[in-house]
């Protein structure tokens, strides 16, 4: 097995498994934005998620002051 190989093998046992529900008009919009970037849409969902993350970790506050209330789309 080269490096490469098992550093993808290692890569895919480190992921954890979320079911998520959305609704069918949000996962649309992010599986038309996940094909503009060329992504799938987990992999879409993955990107947003880890840029709140590092944006959370620089700012020291989470993106929205109000993430607990319920958001508004315009979809």
């Amino acid at each position: 097995m080269s490096i490469q190989e098992a550093s993808t093998n290692r890569m895919a046992e480190e992921k954890k498994q979320v079911p998520l529900r959305l609704s069918s008009k949000l996962y649309a919009q992010i599986a038309a934005w996940a094909e503009d970037d060329f992504r799938s849409v987990n992999g879409q969902i993955e990107y947003l998620l880890s840029e709140c993350v590092k944006q959370r970790k620089k700012t020291g506050k989470y993106v929205s002051e109000t993430l607990d209330e319920e958001i508004k789309l315009d979809l």
